[in-house]
């Protein structure tokens, strides 16, 4: 091995122990520390985050990237670990180790502030600290900005750390395609909802048993709990140390059936992804997976596969015997077209395929309005949040919990993040249009097979984790780069389909 490189990979280890540290911190404070631990846990964490940073950013690593950079003698899973090592230097590089380490302490508490928050319908008392978060993602991005002697729009500084290549000229070319297509067809689709009943989603549940049903559902889309645990959170979730300890958060409502369900089978698709790392990239910063990649295969499993007839074919009789009275006079294609009804609503994590895209829309303009340059008042954002609802979706929340504080990205800093949202569900249709053509998808689906499934999808893409590109994975996988045609072709023949249309 390069001596240069065995001398990096300290740092980087170094590095990663410390990040996992701070990871079991942020895990803890969303499933099971105490109230009150909050405040002091986060100076703790300020601390952890200063000694983050001075591992990764000093003058060693700066010469080792350097002189790693022309060597001959790496293999292409350590030149791709230099090279992602080399990005993570640069991005962090240009600020201050003061403001990076005070940001990590106020995320530490600000997403506890946004528990309460939400939980007491009161966005005044997290809008000071969301003004904070973003006045620092200003900053932070302004540097990087200057560092690249970039000029274009301050939101692609942040959209970029979530997605290489997806600029704002990229983004609303995507949306406006989507606009066009899914509004009309939104509205299409209401005219008809009296065809499709949903009722019995809507009764009683016993939260213990979704608990069971949830865990049986991870198992059977092959979530190893020899790696993985499940938890319960406000917002569900996914976290992991390494591709050997990867966690999921879900959380269960008591008079809605498919929530938990799908919220597991969702973030469950995300732990397949961190499970399937390579050993050669687990652990170090090509372990890092765009996030629109990442959330393709979580939308993947969560809709094209979870909401497809196929797979619920030898899981459907094990339900109806959880909750007999419940499911007693609901069939399989009563249920398959219950769990795929387009109904306008609030929540985007309870949204439905068709109208899922429209959720983020407004995330993503309201974000790009906060980075255009322009003052915008933070206490008028639900405001705007409401209008946009009401424009895109036909409906207005009625409180703040439902509208501006349902998401805990901004609170956790994740500004840029949703975007991802949409070009992930985009690319979950490419690919599985891909593996429709590759294998005998709805066979192995309607056998309770979903093996064959996850050794493709580890062979072809995720063991490359970070190393490679959205474009590169894809042109890999199936010869061509992000083509939102895929997406809108699934949502046309499904719900045209569906509805009769």
């Amino acid at each position: 091995m390069n001596t240069y490189y065995e001398n990096l990979k300290t740092h980087i280890d170094k590095y990663s122990a410390l990040n996992m540290a701070l990871t079991l911190f942020n895990w803890d404070s969303s499933t099971e520390a105490p109230k009150d631990a909050t405040e002091l846990t986060s100076k703790y964490i300020g601390i952890l985050s200063e000694n983050l940073y001075n591992t990764l950013i000093n003058d060693d690593v700066e010469g080792l990237i350097e002189k790693l950079k022309a060597a001959d003698d790496l293999t292409v899973e350590e030149k791709a670990i230099v090279r992602k090592t080399s990005e993570m230097f640069d991005d962090i590089r240009y600020i201050p180790a003061d403001e990076f380490s005070a940001y990590q302490a106020l995320l530490a508490k600000s997403d506890a502030i946004w528990a309460k928050a939400k939980a007491e319908n009161d966005y005044n008392s997290f809008a000071p600290v969301l003004k904070e978060i973003i006045d620092y993602n200003k900053k932070f991005a302004s540097y990087k900005a200057k560092a690249r002697g970039y000029e274009g729009p301050l939101y692609d500084i942040l959209l970029d750390d979530y997605e290489k290549g997806f600029t704002t000229q990229v983004l609303d070319e995507f949306f406006s395609r989507l606009k066009a297509t899914i509004v009309p067809l939104v509205k299409r689709a209401v005219k008809n909802n009296h065809l499709i009943d949903k009722d019995f989603n809507y009764l009683s549940y016993d939260v213990e048993k979704q608990a069971e049903i949830s865990r049986k559902l991870a198992e059977h889309i092959g979530f190893d709990f020899n790696r993985g645990v499940i938890k319960t959170s406000v917002h569900p979730f996914t976290t992991n140390l390494h591709n050997k300890d990867v966690r999921i958060t879900t959380a269960y409502k008591k008079n809605n059936l498919e929530s938990a369900m799908f919220s597991t089978i969702h973030e469950g698709g995300h732990a397949l992804y961190e499970m399937h790392v390579s050993d050669d990239f687990t652990g170090t910063p090509a372990s890092y997976i765009s996030m629109g990649m990442h959330e393709s295969q979580s939308r993947l499993f969560e809709n094209n596969l979870g909401r497809s007839e196929a797979f619920w074919k030898p899981l459907y009789p094990k339900l109806k015997e959880a909750y007999p009275e419940q499911l007693k006079d609901v069939t399989l294609e009563h249920f398959i077209h219950a769990i795929n009804k387009s109904v306008p609503n609030l929540i985007r994590t309870e949204a439905d395929e068709l109208t899922y895209c429209l959720h983020i829309m407004v995330r993503y303009e309201i974000e790009k309005m906060i980075f255009s340059g322009e003052e915008i008042d933070i206490y008028k954002l639900p405001e705007i949040w409401n209008d946009k609802y009401e424009e895109y979706l036909g409906i207005r929340p009625e409180s703040d919990a439902q509208g501006i504080l349902q998401d805990i990205h901004w609170a956790i800093g994740s500004i840029g993040y949703f975007p991802s949202y949409a070009i992930g569900t985009a690319i979950a249709a490419q690919i599985y249009a891909h593996l429709q053509k590759v294998m005998p998808l709805d066979e192995y689906l309607s056998s309770g097979n979903l093996q064959p499934v996850n050794d493709y999808l580890k062979k072809n893409l995720h063991k490359y984790a970070g190393s490679k590109t959205t474009k590169e994975l894809l042109e890999g996988l199936m010869g061509e780069d992000f083509n939102p045609e895929y997406y809108i072709n699934y949502l046309k023949e499904k719900y045209t389909k569906l509805y009769n249309l």
